[in-house]
C-alpha cells in the first residue's frame, strides 16, 4: 500500500513524537488526582504546573495565566461567558471568526458583526466603531484565519480595546505553534489556544487569561485551575500540551517550522496560479505560514476531495467545522468570493516535500477529469 499524504494540519496535526513519549509515560506511571495532597496526587501536580510552565513559555505568558480547558472550543466559551458575566450583553465579532466564536457570541447576546476586505482581513477602526460604550463585554479578533490564513490586525485592535477599557479576546487557535506569540506582551485580555493544532494530544488547550483578570467559570463543580475550571484535570494530555510546545521552543523549531511549511505553500501557491480556473485566496503575504485556501472553479468540492483521497491526499474543503455536506463557508461568503467552491490545504510538522509533490501532481489531473466529465 502506498503512503498516505496528509495536508489538512489545520484541522488537526498529527501527535509529535515527544507528546506521545510524554502521554505514555504518565499513563504508564499511573498517577493520581493532581488535587489530592498523597503522593501519587503530588507527582501528577508537579507535571501538571511543569506543563503549565513549558505552555506559558510558548506563547509568552505567566504560567498562572495558563488555564488548561478541553481545548479551544471550550476556551472561547469560557471567554465569552466570563465577560459577558462582567456586564454588557453586547459583543463584536468580524465575520471570519472560527464558528465557536460567532456561535457562542451570539448565544451571550446581541452581536455586532463586523466585515472583512477581500483578503479576508478586518478593517480595526471598524471594529473600534462598532463598540458600545456601557453595553459592550468583549471584542473578538483571531490571530489568523483558520480557512485562508490570512493574519488579523491583532495589536491595533487589542491596543484601541485596551485603551476604551473593553476586554479582547483572541483565538489564536491556529496561530500558536506556526507564528511565535507573545501573549503579554500583545496586552490582550483573553487568548484561547489548542494543543492539537500543532501536534499535541486532542482534547487539550488552554485558555489565557490576563494577570488581574477576574472571569466568572464557565464550569462549576471544583477548584481546579485555581477555581478557574473545575474538574479533574487530564494529566497525561496536558503533559502531552507541554512535550509539544517544549519541543517547539527546542533550537528553534518553531522557526525551522515555519520556513519548511512557508515554502511548502508558496510551491502550490506558485502552481495553483499557473493552473486554470484555479484561484487563491488570502492575503499572499501577511498570511499563516501554513495554510492556503483555493478557489477551484467549475467542479463541485465533494469530488474533487474524493479524487484526490483515491490518490492518497487528505485535504479539506467548506466550512472549518462542518461535516462532508460541504456547506458554504461563512468566511469566504464574508469575503465575496466562491464559498461553494473550495480546496483548503494545510500542511505542518510532518510535512515533507513529496507529500506537496504529490498534492501538485494528482490536482491538475483530478480536476481535469472532473471538468471532462462536466462538459460531458
Amino acid at each position: 500500500m502506498s503512503r498516505r499524504h496528509y495536508l489538512d494540519h489545520a484541522s488537526t496535526s498529527p501527535l509529535r513524537p515527544e507528546a506521545r513519549d510524554a502521554v505514555v509515560a504518565v499513563l504508564d506511571a499511573g498517577v493520581g488526582d493532581p488535587a489530592r495532597i498523597h503522593e501519587e496526587g503530588m507527582a501528577a501536580r508537579v507535571l501538571v504546573e511543569e506543563a503549565r510552565e513549558q505552555v506559558a513559555a510558548l506563547v509568552g505568558a505567566r504560567s498562572r495565566e495558563v488555564v488548561f480547558t478541553s481545548g479551544a472550543t471550550e476556551s472561547i466559551a469560557t471567554a465569552v461567558w466570563g465577560a459577558s458575566r462582567q456586564g454588557g450583553s453586547h459583543q463584536v465579532v468580524p465575520a471570519v471568526e472560527h464558528s465557536a466564536v460567532r456561535e457562542q457570541a451570539a448565544r451571550a447576546g446581541e452581536v455586532t458583526v463586523v466585515g472583512v476586505d477581500r483578503l479576508g482581513r478586518v478593517d480595526p477602526d471598524e471594529v473600534i466603531a462598532a463598540i458600545r460604550p456601557g453595553e459592550t463585554s468583549l471584542v473578538h479578533v483571531q490571530w489568523g484565519n483558520h480557512e485562508v490564513g490570512t493574519r488579523q490586525p491583532v495589536a491595533e485592535v487589542v491596543t484601541a480595546c485596551r485603551e476604551r477599557g473593553v476586554l479582547v479576546h483572541v483565538d489564536a487557535a491556529q496561530g500558536v505553534g506556526h507564528d511565535p506569540v507573545a501573549f503579554d506582551e500583545l496586552g490582550a485580555d483573553l487568548m484561547s489556544v489548542s494543543a492539537h493544532k500543532f501536534g499535541g494530544p486532542a482534547g487539550v488547550g488552554a485558555l489565557l487569561v490576563r494577570r488581574g483578570l477576574r472571569l466568572d467559570p464557565l464550569l462549576l463543580g471544583g477548584d481546579q485551575e485555581r477555581a478557574r475550571r473545575a474538574g479533574h484535570e487530564s494529566t497525561a494530555a496536558v503533559v502531552g500540551f507541554g512535550a509539544a510546545a517544549s519541543a517547539l521552543l527546542r533550537d528553534d523549531l518553531l522557526g525551522v517550522e515555519s520556513t519548511s511549511n512557508r515554502r511548502q505553500v508558496g510551491a502550490i501557491v506558485a502552481a495553483a496560479e499557473a493552473m486554470d480556473g484555479i484561484e487563491v485566496y488570502g492575503d499572499p503575504v501577511d498570511r499563516l505560514p501554513h495554510i492556503v485556501c483555493l478557489g477551484v472553479h467549475g467542479v463541485e468540492p465533494q469530488p474533487v476531495l474524493i479524487g484526490l483521497d483515491r490518490a492518497g491526499i487528505a485535504v479539506h474543503s467548506g466550512s472549518s467545522c462542518a461535516s462532508e455536506d460541504l456547506l458554504p463557508s461563512p468566511v469566504l461568503e464574508a469575503m465575496g468570493v466562491d464559498a461553494q467552491r473550495s480546496l483548503r490545504v494545510s500542511v505542518g510538522w510532518s510535512t515533507t516535500d513529496d507529500d506537496v509533490d504529490a498534492l501538485l501532481d494528482a490536482l491538475p489531473r483530478v480536476v481535469a477529469d472532473l471538468r471532462r466529465l462536466a462538459s460531458g
